[in-house]
């Protein structure tokens, strides 16, 4: 990809709207203990955010209400240092750090996301990576996925958004995935399908901290409720899916691609 800034395709709030697919890609994993109190917030970290040739805009401050927005808290949690910890029930990740603290995120989960546990290994990590449902997705819900069959490449329009962390299990891959979105709703809450997606500033920021190798740990309810309390560890709403019209979206695909051919 060529990265030209005078060339760099602003995705604007109503691109993004247009682009929130709650599609239902791959998943993620983890599980652990842990308690937490918030030391410091950083909404700042949710301003306009150039990155390559793409601009990211600011995150609109309705869905940073905390606890929604990255936070350093303390963590009482075993797991050690650079390991990361999702809870689907409280809708957060945490990458724990030294000193008993830990950075946390807030997400956003899917039927998926809420049914994997167990431990998992960072094995392959992208910038703007694209997208293809799945052969169980065309199959079970062939209305949502059949139109997308051909795949999403990397870029504004993915539904993984600006980067993706894919997990492996025994040198597997689990098809579960922590990666971007451009759904702002959805995080904080969960969806009738899908993985486990940040903000896209939020997985830039976890993206450069996670090194290939980063063990990653799923809580259960159970976990949930005692790190957290049974009221957060039913944090959020589930929301229906939005569905995008598939030409609309491939003719942003088209526009994309042809711009990127103009800058190379």
């Amino acid at each position: 990809m060529s990265q030209t800034a005078s060339l760099a395709r602003p995705i604007t709030p109503s691109l993004l709207r247009s682009l929130a697919l709650c599609l239902g890609m791959g998943l993620l994993s983890a599980c652990a203990p842990a308690n937490n109190g918030s030391v410091s917030q950083i909404p700042d970290a949710y301003g306009v955010l150039p990155d390559g040739d793409i601009t990211i805009p600011a995150v609109d401050a309705v869905y940073l209400q905390p606890p929604n927005r990255r936070a350093t808290v303390t963590y009482s949690g075993d797991e050690s240092p650079g390991t990361i910890v999702v809870d689907p029930y409280a809708k957060f990740l945490y990458l724990v750090e030294e000193a008993g603290q830990a950075t946390r995120y807030p997400i956003a989960v899917g039927r998926e996301g809420r049914g994997f546990r167990g431990a998992a290994t960072v094995r392959r990590k992208e910038v703007w990576p694209g997208w293809t449902p799945t052969a169980n997705m065309l199959r079970t819900e062939p209305e949502i996925y059949r139109p997308f069959a051909r795949g999403i490449p990397g870029g504004v329009a993915s539904p993984l958004g600006a980067r993706a962390l894919y997990l492996y299990r025994g040198g597997q891959d689990t098809r579960f995935r922590i990666h971007g979105t451009n759904d702002l709703k959805s995080i904080g809450n969960a969806n009738s399908a899908g993985c486990i997606r940040l903000f896209n500033h939020d997985i830039i920021d976890l993206f450069e901290k996670t090194p290939m190798g980063t063990k990653v740990m799923v809580r259960s309810y159970e976990q949930s409720v005692a790190a957290e309390g049974e009221e957060m560890a039913n944090r959020g709403v589930e929301l229906p899916p939005t569905i995008v019209d598939a030409d609309e979206l491939y003719a942003v695909v088209e526009a994309e691609k042809q711009r990127r051919a103009l800058s190379e």
